[in-house]
C-alpha cells in the first residue's frame, strides 16, 4: 500500500515505522525540518505535497484542532478521489465532524482512530486502537491499525472513537487526582511513602496505569521521577477537550473540573512540563508537605 504520513512527533514517529517495517510503501510530511531529519534516521523517506495524489492511505497526527482541520480541508482538496482518509489526532468531536462534511463532499472516506497509551507504549507497538466510521472501511484498515498495538476496537458509524478517546483519558486523569489525594492523605498520617505504593497496586485498585505510575513515583521520597509520559500541559488540552464534550452532552464532570484547576495550578507552579502525575505536588504543597 502506498502511504502517506502526515506529523512525525513523539506518537506519529513509531507510528509511522512500524508501518514501514511491514512493508508498506510510506512517506512521511512533518512542518518541523527536524522531525523529518529524524524520521530519515530511522529509515522513512520525506514526501511533499505531490504525494497526496500518490497516496492510497493517508495518516495524520497532529496536535490540536486547529492543525488537523487545516490538514483535513487540504486532504479534501488534493487527494484522489479513491484515497482513504485515517487520522489519529486527539482532538474535538465537533472538530471531526467538520472535517468529515468536507471530506465526504470530495468523496473521501474517513476513519477516525484514536490511539491509547503512550509515546512508550506507541514504539512498542503495544498502544489499543479504537476506530469509528464505516465498517467496510474499518475492515480494510484493520491490517495497518494492528500494527500499532494487539487490541483494535470497531465502536460505531461516527465520532465514537473520539468519545471513547476522551472517556479514557478524563479516567486517567482522575486516577492522577485520586493518587494525589489518597498519597497526600497518607504523609499527612505519617504512613511510609514506599509502604503506600506497594499496598497500592496489590490492592483492589492496582490497575496497570497505577503500576506503572509506581515505577516512577514509587522510590524513596527524594527519588521520585516526574518526567514525563505525558505532560501537565498535554493533560489540560484534553481535559479541556472533555469539558467541551461535556458541555455539548449536557453530562456533569464536576470531579474532572476539579482536576483540571489543579493541572492548571502545577503550570502556575512551573511543573506543566513534568508528568501530569505533578499534580501530587500541588497537593502536598497544600498541605505544606515537602515535594
Amino acid at each position: 500500500m502506498n502511504i502517506l504520513f502526515i506529523g512525525i512527533g513523539k506518537m506519529g514517529l513509531p507510528m509511522a515505522t512500524h508501518l514501514k517495517n511491514a512493508g508498506h510503501e510510506l512517506k512521511v510530511i512533518d512542518i518541523n525540518p527536524q522531525q523529518i531529519s529524524l524520521a530519515e534516521q530511522h529509515g522513512l523517506t520525506a514526501g511533499n505535497d505531490k504525494d497526496f495524489t500518490w497516496a492510497e492511505w493517508i495518516i495524520t497526527s497532529m496536535p490540536n484542532d486547529a492543525a488537523f482541520l487545516d490538514i483535513a480541508k487540504q486532504i479534501s482538496k488534493k487527494s484522489s478521489k479513491n484515497t482513504i482518509y485515517i487520522d489519529t489526532s486527539t482532538i474535538s468531536i465537533s472538530a471531526s465532524s467538520q472535517a468529515a462534511l468536507w471530506l465526504k463532499e470530495n468523496h473521501i472516506e474517513y476513519l477516525r482512530v484514536a490511539v491509547s497509551g503512550n509515546n512508550h507504549m506507541a514504539t512498542a507497538a503495544q498502544l489499543t486502537v479504537l476506530t469509528s466510521g464505516k465498517k467496510e472501511i474499518y475492515d480494510q484498515a484493520h491490517g495497518l491499525l494492528s500494527c500499532w498495538g494487539p487490541k483494535v476496537i470497531y465502536l460505531g458509524l461516527h465520532e465514537q472513537a473520539r468519545l471513547m478517546k476522551l472517556v479514557v483519558n478524563l479516567m486517567i486523569a482522575q486516577t492522577s487526582a485520586m493518587l494525589a489525594e489518597g498519597l497526600t492523605l497518607g504523609r499527612l498520617g505519617n504512613l511510609d511513602w514506599q509502604d503506600m505504593w506497594e499496598v497500592i497496586t496489590s490492592s483492589a485498585v492496582g490497575s496497570p496505569i497505577m503500576k506503572a505510575k509506581m515505577a516512577q513515583l514509587g522510590k524513596p521520597l527524594g527519588e521520585r521521577d516526574f518526567s514525563p509520559t505525558f505532560t501537565v500541559e498535554q493533560m489540560i488540552k484534553d481535559l479541556s477537550l472533555i469539558n467541551q464534550a461535556a458541555q455539548e452532552f449536557g453530562s456533569p464532570i464536576a470531579q474532572t473540573e476539579m482536576t483540571l484547576d489543579w493541572m492548571k495550578q502545577a503550570i502556575q507552579d512551573g511543573d506543566g512540563q513534568l508528568d501530569y502525575a505533578a499534580i501530587i505536588r500541588v497537593l502536598e504543597r497544600k498541605a505544606q508537605l515537602s515535594i
